[in-house]
């Protein structure tokens, strides 16, 4: 009636766990599996939002480990780096559904925030796998190897 509305009405919860391998010589990182739990509401197409949670996290996997603009140097497909089907590991998805009165027939959207716990998790493994932090990403393993040869340096 006044032309005021709720644009952020429905708003969405996830979170994911990584489980990797780290080569500490090579620095790079293979991953195991990817655990995802996400409160879609109600999925009113639960395949469809598995998919949408596959699709966001294979995003979240090209930021955290390899996709990083250069400029003059990545400017293409073939030179920028994004995931493919092998780069992706077994993805455990979890769907909490929780009906949200302001979400249409209590169904919430999926979209960035299935992304944005991804790199996140990935990062805190690395973390845990080698007792260095990543502070930057993609985390390559030529950053992965600096982090382990700096703290080598401070022993």
């Amino acid at each position: 009636a006044k032309g005021q509305g709720k644009p952020y009405a429905v708003y969405g919860y996830g979170a994911q766990i990584a489980e990797l391998e780290v080569d500490l010589k090579l620095g790079t990182v293979k991953l195991i599996k990817i655990t995802a739990a996400h409160d879609v509401g109600k999925a009113i197409n639960p395949l469809l939002a598995e998919g949408q949670i596959e699709g966001g996290i294979a995003q979240g996997i090209g930021m955290a480990l390899m996709e990083e603009y250069i400029p003059g140097g990545t400017e293409n497909l073939h030179d920028y780096l994004i995931p493919t089907i092998g780069d992706v590991p077994p993805i455990e998805t979890i769907l909490i559904e929780v009906p949200d009165p302001e979400g249409p027939f209590g169904a919430k959207g999926l979209g960035e925030h299935v992304l944005i716990p991804t790199a996140p998790a990935i990062l805190n493994a690395i973390r845990h796998a080698t007792g260095v932090l990543v502070t930057k990403i993609p985390a390559t393993p030529s950053r992965i190897r600096a982090a382990i040869r700096d703290k080598e340096a401070r022993r």
